[in-house]
């Protein structure tokens, strides 16, 4: 629309206005010579700049206005400020409706400037093929991951980036997807291979999403290449077999040589070694991984900080028990007593994070439905919570719902505890802890809201990290594992989480989960 060259269509429109104003000079009596200023403000439509809209209307205006005192023998005087009100009016709209239309379509413009950057800078190979799985549309990525040329692919069956042997089923696959469409990701269970134009196969990640307009239905397919994810599973799994190997021999051996004590040592040293050689070469392996070895880092990080202070009070709390021998300093020893078992506690439960996100790396985590009544639960997780609380601190509970539910009893007592026990953690003395539960078309609310620190906005995105905590939470105690936990729990229920967090005045988590 802004392609035309500025010059001519100025030229042009400056012509317009003053023809119109001559025309209207000589022929005052005839008022559709208003209409020339009206198409000059028109044109200006073509023009990027609004102050040319603005320059050719607030000169038609001007011309109208001075032509309200040109002679004129066949009107009357309110007919001709009728005329030329009426004028002037349709002069304004015109130029704040062209204004509008330019601000308008350079929004549209500027809006698909960013789509096409978005499709053609993806790191995403982008495949779009229509209801007869046919590709219409590929993206610069996906040409290179094939090596297609774009005008090689378009027209061509989907199927043609398919291995040979997977052909004839993956048609099938597709007419059902067609039949019972929806976003999904594919290949659970199975590994999935694309086939290049030079024949030779890759392992991919495929997602795809669906959407259909009036002629057709449309398939997108969002595409990675995962060689070399599969290529460093496939040597962790060796390091870990290799590793497994030398754990059974060790056993082995332990068996069978229990009456020999110094030839049992002697075999037992050159296992170790065995063993340490076997964990370095899988330390080299998971150096090349960047992600593994951020969550390396955090975790020692963490472990530093939260094990040794937890330590540190247990011993120093023992060395004072042993001062205390008088039987009236038992306030004193009872004081060292109970930190060294809030000290224990508190190792445990970073033990109990671990041992949770294990778990629900390898997978064993399940899901046991019954039907658990919310208040209770979180009237039991508050007396939980009530020792850590600190002085003048309150929770104030709503329930606006039916408090029972059928869910995982387990998984949601574990999102309880840890969502209160960080806005009570995360909040001073004196502050208010506020829990909503709501209820709405088969699915619970459960909203935390605290006075706290709040989360930076340039942090925000890594909240559900494991192992990551927050600059201005360095100095509290946490392992990082919690909310990457809760919310790995809340995808297996099939629910969500949001949040809502500004520095220094607080945070909002909402959580909603299915409800039967």
């Amino acid at each position: 629309m802004f392609k035309e060259r500025p010059l001519p269509l100025i030229l042009f429109s400056c012509a317009v206005i003053v023809a119109t104003a001559f025309m209207q000079y000589q022929q005052p009596d005839y008022s559709f010579f208003d209409g020339g200023y009206i198409i000059a403000i028109l044109l200006t439509i073509f023009l990027r700049d609004d102050q040319y809209t603005r320059i050719f209307g607030l000169a038609g205006l001007f011309f109208t206005i001075i032509s309200f005192w040109y002679p004129n023998s066949n009107l009357s005087f309110s007919q001709v400020l009728m005329q030329h009100l009426f004028s002037a009016v349709v002069i304004i709209m015109t130029m704040m409706l062209v204004i509008y239309l330019k601000r308008l379509y350079g929004s549209l413009e500027k809006e698909e400037r960013q789509v096409n950057a978005l499709f053609e800078f993806a790191t995403e190979g982008i495949v779009l093929t229509n209801g007869r799985g046919e590709i219409i549309l590929v993206n610069p990525e996906a040409e290179r991951l094939f090596g297609y040329e774009k005008s090689e692919l378009l027209g061509q069956k989907i199927e043609l980036l398919i291995p040979q042997r997977f052909k004839e089923r993956h048609t099938d696959y597709r007419n059902d997807f067609y039949q019972n469409p929806g976003n999904r990701k594919m290949g659970h269970g199975r590994d999935l291979y694309a086939r290049k134009k030079d024949g030779s196969e890759f392992a991919v990640e495929v997602s795809l999403s669906t959407f259909r307009d009036k002629r057709d239905q449309y398939v997108i397919s969002f595409i990675i290449d995962i060689t070399q994810r599969k290529e460093s599973e496939r040597k962790l799994l060796q390091q870990k077999e290799q590793l497994e190997a030398v754990t059974n021999d060790i056993r082995k051996l332990n068996s069978e040589l229990e009456s020999k004590v110094e030839e049992r040592t002697l075999i037992l040293k050159d296992a170790l070694t065995e063993l340490e050689r076997s964990q370095t070469e899988l330390e080299e392996a998971l150096n090349k991984e960047k992600e593994l070895n951020e969550i390396k880092s955090r975790f020692v990080s963490m472990a530093s900080h939260e094990f040794r202070t937890p330590l540190s009070t247990i011993l120093s709390s023992a060395t004072l028990i042993s001062r205390y021998q008088q039987s009236e300093e038992q306030q004193q020893r009872q004081k060292h007593v109970t930190r060294i078992k809030n000290a224990v506690k508190h190792l445990n439960d970073l033990l109990e994070d671990f041992l949770s996100l294990g778990k629900l790396e390898e997978g064993k985590v399940e899901i046991n439905l019954s039907k658990v009544n919310l208040a209770e639960l979180m009237d039991e997780v508050e007396e939980e919570l009530r020792p850590s609380i600190k002085e003048g601190q309150k929770l104030e509970t709503r329930i606006n719902a039916d408090p029972h539910c059928v869910t995982d009893k387990r998984m949601v007592k574990h999102i309880f505890h840890n969502l209160l026990s960080n806005a009570f953690k995360f909040s001073g003395e004196g502050k208010s802890v506020h829990v909503d539960v709501s209820t709405l078309d088969g699915e619970v609310s459960i909203r935390v809201r605290d006075e706290g620190i709040g989360i930076a906005a340039d942090e925000q995105q890594f909240l559900f990290d494991s192992f990551f905590r927050a600059k201005n939470a360095f100095n509290i105690q946490g392992t990082g594992l919690g909310l990457h936990i809760v919310n790995r729990y809340i995808n297996l229920l099939g629910g969500n989480i949001t949040f809502e967090s500004e520095l220094d005045k607080g945070t909002s988590v909402t959580v909603s989960l299915p409800c039967q």
